[in-house]
């Protein structure tokens, strides 16, 4: 094989109470990614995309850090060419990042013969999320590689586990029209969490587990609550706290901010429900006169994966 092409798609992260813990894929948007070999040694990166920002050189872009790893350990002298069609805004909030990274290691190891499983392709997909973000986080390239909605039980060492979910679990998206980046948002929260709001959060960790496992949806809905991060990015996006309200007015489970944002999620127990709560949440956008994009997706279950 020289070339191949393939798709990872877009996430969301934390989950409103999991910060750097949970995450789910969705079925779109998403990165396209075709990636060949090259006789030339070195990673050369063509950019295909509207976003004019993303860096060519691979040490600074979030596709290309984790080949130069890739190529390392599996020692391989030669070179790479990466054509990215990114689809998924940067600073979305919905791992575009991610998805850029999560497309390039799944590509590369498509390409190679598979010299590692799914789940060690990880590792060198937080690469990437780190040229991103300053940090090595997994909640956004584990959904994206692998599909359905993950728990990163550990990161030292990395310990990943797929969640059961319902079937007919569908997530409603807003993406405004802002930028929020990762690293300025992951910079306003504190290092320090009184204990009060600890036990808060891991009980809803614990409650939005059990709910996505047993189809309980007013437990999935109750345990969505975030009382360490929402509070102190929910600044960040106009009107917030007014979307939520008309989020969960409309039928919405529960609400909260994607990543880092400025997207803004809500879980919905039906499609048709969906819909109606991602137009009512666009709705509040445009009284703040800012424009936006609406998706509606079931949580995607298998991740990145190849084109024809």
């Amino acid at each position: 094989m020289k070339n191949i092409r393939v798709f990872a798609p877009a996430s969301v992260a934390n989950v409103g109470c999991g910060f750097d813990v949970l995450g789910f894929a969705l079925e779109n948007p998403g990165d396209e990614l075709i990636l060949k070999k090259t006789n030339k040694p070195g990673i050369r990166i063509n950019n295909k995309t509207e976003f004019t920002s993303i860096p060519k050189d691979p040490n600074k872009n979030c596709a290309g850090k984790p080949l130069i790893q890739f190529m390392k350990e599996i020692k391989y002298k030669g070179g790479l060419e990466l054509e990215i069609t990114k689809k998924i805004s940067p600073g979305s909030g919905i791992g575009s990042s991610a998805a850029s990274a999560a497309a390039s290691v799944f590509a590369a190891n498509e390409l190679f013969g598979k010299p590692f499983k799914d789940d060690e392709l990880v590792k060198f997909g937080m690469i990437g999320e780190a040229v991103a973000s300053g940090s090595f986080h997994a909640d956004n390239v584990a959904p994206s590689l692998l599909g359905g909605v993950i728990l990163i039980r550990s990161y030292t060492p990395l310990d990943i586990i797929k969640i059961p979910f319902p079937k007919n679990l569908f997530c409603a998206l807003v993406l405004p029209d802002i930028e929020i980046k990762t690293i300025e948002a992951r910079n306003m929260l504190s290092k320090q969490v009184p204990l009060k709001k600890a036990i808060t959060q891991w009980g809803n960790v614990a409650g939005l587990i059990a709910g996505l496992t047993t189809s309980n949806f007013p437990l999935i809905g109750r345990s969505l609550e975030d009382v360490i991060v929402e509070p102190v990015r929910s600044v960040l996006i106009p009107g917030y706290y007014d979307i939520k309200n008309a989020a969960m007015k409309s039928g919405a489970l529960g609400c909260n901010i994607s990543g880092s944002g400025p997207s803004i999620f809500a879980l919905c127990k039906s499609k048709h429900i969906a819909e109606n709560v991602s137009i009512e949440m666009q709705k509040v956008f445009l009284t703040k006169k800012i424009k936006s994009k609406i998706y509606v997706s079931k949580i995607n279950p298998k991740g990145a994966i190849t084109l024809n």
